[in-house]
């Protein structure tokens, strides 16, 4: 009975807000996101320690204000989702518009494959969906959801423009053979990853434990690792997708050594844009939740 409930919930939740003109879904998610937010205290709480971590010179105010405008992007994100079947190669210049695909364009040419690195920025789910309607469809890493039919709902939309979920535990097979035959494999690589599939690097100065997949793939591969952000452009009133030309791979013979830097340089990538886009990322997230072992817990009980 949860299961069906939890699927009608979310079918209902994207079907209605896909009725909506996208200005209305817009205003709608941002005012459900809010009231969500306002209800789930362990939320609150994680987004301000986690900018007091990233931002101990901060304000309570100025921590507080950026969190209203990422939950606005959070609404906005479902929104954007929803509206995934009205989107067309026609239409999604209004929505999306590329910057430095040029660096995407030369990576892709080298035909050995690319690694999309990419994070939990703005709309993040618009990012490959957006790329795959720009005519470069891609494959990306998914975790799951424990209800079957609402992981078959979500899929569905995301894969409307031609994109194809890959399944996290399941993954490293079919990305060598994507890779192969010089394809494209999004990897959202900015969350805490469990001890055992990670090395620790610094974000924002603090050691986080960080999948190191990635860093091993390339190496094996050669594929090139370009980075690709969404963000939110209020002048130009469209969401941006920034491509970065590929990250130059450190390659000194010791392979952990070189596993580490190579994650410790794609962390730091992901790090300058948080930077520049506080209010656009994913705060609420115990980025810093897996600790080196001995070390005390970061996050209060």
């Amino acid at each position: 009975m949860r299961e069906w409930l939890e699927y009608a919930a979310a079918w209902v939740g994207v079907k209605s807000l896909g009725l909506l003109p996208r200005p209305a879904a817009r205003f709608a998610g941002a005012s459900f996101a809010a009231a969500a937010y306002a209800v789930r205290a362990p939320l609150r709480r994680a987004a301000m320690f986690n900018l007091g971590l990233a931002f101990p010179d901060w304000s309570e105010t100025k921590r507080k204000r950026v969190i209203g405008r990422m939950i606005q992007q959070i609404g906005w994100m479902a929104a954007e989702f929803s509206q995934f079947p009205k989107y067309t190669r026609d239409n999604i210049e209004r929505i999306v518009v590329l910057d430095g695909f040029e660096n995407f364009d030369a990576a892709r040419r080298r035909g050995k494959g690319v690694l999309f690195l990419t994070g939990h920025m703005s709309a993040w789910e618009l990012a490959p969906f957006a790329q795959a309607l720009y005519g470069h469809p891609l494959h990306f890493l998914v975790r799951p959801i424990a209800n079957r039919r609402v992981d078959a709902l979500i899929n569905h939309y995301r894969c409307l423009s031609g994109n194809r979920p890959i399944e996290k535990n399941k993954s490293a097979r079919s990305i060598l053979r994507i890779l192969a035959d010089g394809g494209t494999v999004g990897i959202l690589s900015d969350h805490n990853t469990v001890l055992e599939e990670s090395v620790f690097v610094d974000f924002f100065g603090i050691p986080a434990s960080t999948t190191s997949g990635l860093a091993r793939i390339a190496l094996r591969t050669d594929a090139a690792v370009v980075p690709g952000f969404l963000s939110w452009d209020s002048a130009r009133r469209k969401y941006r997708l920034r491509f970065e030309p590929a990250i130059e791979l450190a390659r000194t013979g010791d392979e952990e050594g070189d596993v580490r830097e190579n994650t410790a340089r794609f962390t730091q990538t992901i790090e300058d844009y948080v930077r520049a886009y506080p209010d656009q990322w994913l705060w609420v997230h115990k980025r810093w939740k897996t600790r080196p072992p001995g070390e005390k817990e970061i996050y209060p009980a």
